[in-house]
C-alpha cells in the first residue's frame, strides 16, 4: 500500500493584498455532462481509455463508488461514445484529443437509454419510485413510441417494450446506462416495509435486462451500495461487478499522476496563496483528500469532488463531507453500539462480505466501505481478509465531528465547544487555562452512562 510523508505544517495565511497566479483552467465543479465539459473548455481528466476497454471486453457491468466520485460523468461519457459523437473525443477548442480517439475506429451509433435515479425522493411512499421511473421512461417513449396495450403497464413492461421497439426500428442493439440504481433503496434503508415494496418493483425492472439480453449491446449500472437481495446480483447473474477489480480501480477518482499532470497551474497558485512550496501543497492535498483504495493492489486515488472544489475556490476545506452525511448512517451506528475506536485501530473484514451489504443484518462495515467512509488499508492474502480504516483527514475529522452531537449533545450548548481553544492554550503555554477548559469539558458529560457507551468519550 502507498504511504505518503506527512506534509509540513501550514503557516499563517498571506495578507489580503497578496497576489498569486490566476488559474488558466475552468474547473468543472458540479458539471456531470461530458459534452458541456468538452465544448465549454473545462478541464477533463481523461478516463476514455477505460470506456474503450469496457465497450470492447464485455456487456453487462456494475460499478460501485461513493457519492460524488465521478460516476455520473462516467455514464455521460459512455452515453456520448455509444451515440457515436466522435467530435467530442477529438481535439476540440484548446483541448487535445482524448485517448479513445486513437483507439476507436468505427464510432457506431446505438440507441442509448440513460436512466437516472437521482431525479426523485423515494422515502415517503411508493409513488416517489413510480414517478421517478416514469420521468425516465417518458422521454424514451416520445422518441421510440409507446404501444397502446402498454398504457398503465408496469415500469418493467414499458422498459421491455422500449428496448424491443428501439432494436426493431434501428436494427442496432440497445445501450442501457443506469445512474445510482440503488438510490431508492438507500433512502429507505431505515424504512424496511417501504424498502421491501420498492425492492419488488426494482426486481422486475432490472430483470428486464436479463430477459432482453439478445437486444442489448451494453449495460452499465452504477451505485453506492451492492444490495445482495436485489435481483440484479442474483437473477441477473451475468452482471460483471468491476467495483474491486484492480484494472478499473482508478476509473473514478483522481490519481496522484492525474492530479499533478492536469492541475499544476492551480496547485502552484494554491501553494503560493498558502506560502508553501509546490511539493508541500501536493502533500497537503494527499493528506486531506487522497487515500482511497478500491482493491488490494490498487493505486491510491483522490476524492475528485474535494479536489475540484479546492482548486476552484483556492481554499483547503472539507468539501465532500459537507455535502451531507446520511442521517440513517450515524443513527444506526449509535443504535447498534458500533465501537468507534475501531475506525482508527483498523476494522478487519473478510473479502466475501466487504462488498455485499445485507439490509437488516446489523453489519454496517460493508456499507461504510461502499459509502466512502472507510477504505482498504491492508490485505492479508493468507486469510483473504482486509483491514479498513479512514481514507484521509477529511473523512476522519468530518465523520467524528458528525457523530459527536449524537453521543455528547450537551457539548453543543450556547457557549459552543471548539477544539482550537485547547490548541491555543497549549501553544501559549497556558496550562492553567487548558486544565480549566478540560475540567469544564469533563463536567458536561452526564453521569448516567451505560458501561458499553463510555468508550465513545
Amino acid at each position: 500500500m502507498e504511504v505518503f510523508n506527512e506534509s509540513a505544517p501550514l503557516v499563517s495565511p498571506p495578507p489580503l493584498s497578496y497576489t498569486f497566479t490566476i488559474m488558466v483552467q475552468k474547473m468543472p465543479v458540479g458539471i456531470q455532462d461530458f459534452a458541456t465539459i468538452r465544448t465549454e473548455n473545462f478541464v477533463y481528466v481523461d478516463k476514455t481509455a477505460y470506456v474503450y476497454k469496457l465497450a470492447s471486453e464485455g456487456k453487462p457491468y456494475f460499478l460501485g463508488r461513493p457519492r460524488r466520485f465521478g460516476k455520473s460523468l462516467l455514464l455521460s461519457t459512455l452515453k456520448y461514445y455509444f451515440e457515436g459523437k466522435k467530435e467530442l473525443f477529438e481535439a476540440i477548442a484548446d483541448q487535445s484529443g482524448l485517448a479513445i480517439a486513437d483507439l476507436e475506429k468505427d464510432w457506431i451509433q446505438y440507441p442509448v437509454f440513460h436512466i437516472d435515479f437521482n431525479v426523485e425522493r423515494y422515502d415517503v411512499d411508493i409513488k416517489g419510485l413510480m414517478t421517478g421511473m416514469s420521468s425516465n421512461l417518458w422521454p424514451l417513449e416520445e422518441q421510440w413510441g409507446r404501444n397502446t396495450p402498454e398504457e398503465g403497464d408496469s415500469p418493467a413492461a414499458r422498459l421491455k417494450g422500449l428496448i424491443r421497439r428501439a432494436y426493431e426500428k434501428t436494427g442496432k442493439k440497445v445501450v442501457v446506462l443506469v445512474d445510482e440504481y440503488d438510490k431508492p433503496l438507500i433512502q429507505t434503508i431505515d424504512k424496511p416495509e417501504l424498502q421491501e415494496e420498492i425492492r419488488g418493483v426494482l426486481k422486475s425492472f432490472y430483470g428486464v435486462l436479463k430477459s432482453a439480453d439478445a437486444m442489448l449491446r451494453f449495460v452499465f449500472l452504477t451505485g453506492v451500495t451492492k444490495f445482495s437481495q436485489v435481483s440484479i446480483f442474483s437473477d441477473l447473474n451475468q452482471l460483471r461487478d468491476i467495483s474491486m477489480e484492480t484494472a478499473y480501480s482508478s476509473i473514478c477518482g483522481i490519481s496522484a499522476e492525474e492530479l499533478t499532470g492536469n492541475f499544476k497551474p492551480e496547485l502552484e497558485a494554491l501553494a503560493q496563496c498558502k506560502c508553501l512550496t509546490y511539493e508541500q501543497i501536493v502533500a497537503e492535498m494527499q493528506k486531506r483528500y487522497n487515500g482511497y483504495h478500491f482493491s488490494e493492489n490498487s493505486e491510491s486515488v483522490f476524492n475528485p469532488f474535494s479536489v475540484l472544489n479546492t482548486l476552484a475556490a483556492q481554499k483547503l476545506d472539507y468539501y465532500w463531507f459537507k455535502t451531507g452525511t446520511p442521517t440513517f448512517l450515524v443513527t444506526t451506528l449509535k443504535n447498534n453500539d458500533f465501537d468507534l475506536r475501531q475506525f482508527s485501530q483498523g476494522i478487519p473484514v473478510f473479502a466475501k462480505s466487504i462488498n455485499d451489504y445485507r439490509a437488516g443484518s446489523g453489519n454496517l462495515t460493508p456499507l461504510l466501505y461502499q459509502s466512502g467512509y472507510l477504505t482498504i488499508k491492508d490485505y492479508d492474502p493468507q486469510f483473504n481478509r482486509y483491514t479498513l480504516g479512514f481514507p484521509n483527514e477529511e473523512v476522519e475529522y468530518g465523520f467524528l465531528e458528525e457523530l459527536a452531537p449524537l453521543y455528547a449533545p450537551k457539548l453543543q450548548d450556547s457557549q459552543g465547544f471548539f477544539i482550537d481553544n485547547f490548541v491555543k492554550d497549549l501553544q501559549a503555554g497556558n496550562v492553567e487555562a487548558f486544565m480549566n477548559r478540560f475540567k469544564a469539558f469533563i463536567a458536561n458529560i452526564p453521569y448516567d452512562l451505560k458501561y458499553e457507551t463510555e468508550k465513545y468519550f
